[in-house]
């Protein structure tokens, strides 16, 4: 029977989903590159640190489908390659900010008083910050380096999770259903599991996917200070601030960067409207 609710569940999502054109424009974005991600290692023509020292900056060409960096490496190769670590930054960094932002978002919401008080400062601090300046001081003090920047953008986006479960929960705890389980003597806990999270999922869910948009930008932004992901790793921000120099010369070795960058983070927003108008029909009306 559970299973049967999921499933039609999951079809009245897709029913919902397919309405909003550009969002399944954004879905097909973003399966793209998941797949060119996957099957990099089939589908690059070149090793990503295979130095050509003869074949430096090279144009677009049929030999070299987006041209060559300035130690002869193959583009298309690294951009293929950093798909990976971009959308691996992009998925494991939210993650962890929804598991410790849900986590935190519910303690405060549904136990209130000074817990509440206390982790909502905590928020309030952080948020007090522009995200990229706390990203660039938690790497300073940590290190320059991918799985530094990857913990950074999971802190920095922990206090947007965070309240709005919190206020997603204000007004759960309150419904007769809660009501009812607490006056049978259910524990907190399996009300907080079986009640107040199952309905606190459509806003984490919409959330998620477009911090996932945000997460891979300050990830590329982090690379371009060069205090992410460090040579010869091809993270796309890292490709991007390698080449700069080379931006009149030779500009599709920031060009091809720059367009990967800007698909993946337009398809996961495209993906996040669609979700929000599938999962919340009334918001779009």
């Amino acid at each position: 029977m559970e299973i049967e609710k999921k499933t039609s569940f999951l079809r009245l999502l897709w029913h919902n989903y397919k309405k909003n054109k550009l969002a399944v424009i954004g879905l097909g974005i973003i399966l793209a590159f998941i797949i060119l991600a996957v099957f990099a290692g089939l589908i690059a023509p070149e090793g990503i640190n295979e130095q050509k020292t003869g074949e430096r900056l090279l144009p677009p060409s049929s030999q070299y489908w987006l041209g060559t960096d300035d130690f002869g490496r193959d583009i298309l190769s690294r951009i293929l390659h950093g798909a990976r670590l971009s959308l691996t930054v992009g998925f494991v960094a939210v993650i962890g900010s929804v598991i410790v932002g849900t986590l935190l978002g519910v303690i405060a919401g549904y136990y209130g008083k000074w817990i509440d008080a206390l982790i909502s400062r905590g928020f309030d601090i952080l948020l007090a910050f522009p995200s990229i300046l706390l990203a660039i001081a938690i790497v300073a003090v940590l290190g320059p380096s991918l799985q530094n920047a990857l913990l950074a953008i999971a802190i920095i986006n922990v206090p947007t999770f965070g309240r709005i479960v919190r206020s997603k929960v204000l007004g759960l705890k309150e419904e007769d259903y809660v009501e009812a389980a607490r006056s049978i003597g259910m524990k907190n806990s399996r009300i907080i599991i079986y009640h107040i999270l199952p309905n606190s999922m459509a806003p984490i869910i919409v959330q998620a996917t477009l911090c996932v948009a945000t997460a891979i930008l300050e990830a590329a932004a982090l690379g371009f200070l060069g205090l992410g992901a460090q040579a010869p790793d091809p993270e796309w921000g890292r490709m991007l601030s390698d080449s700069r120099t080379y931006l009149q010369q030779a500009p599709w070795t920031v060009f091809f960067p720059g367009i990967a960058i800007m698909l993946t983070v337009l398809g996961f927003n495209l993906i996040g409207d669609g979700l929000r108008d599938a999962l919340d029909p009334k918001m779009k009306e």
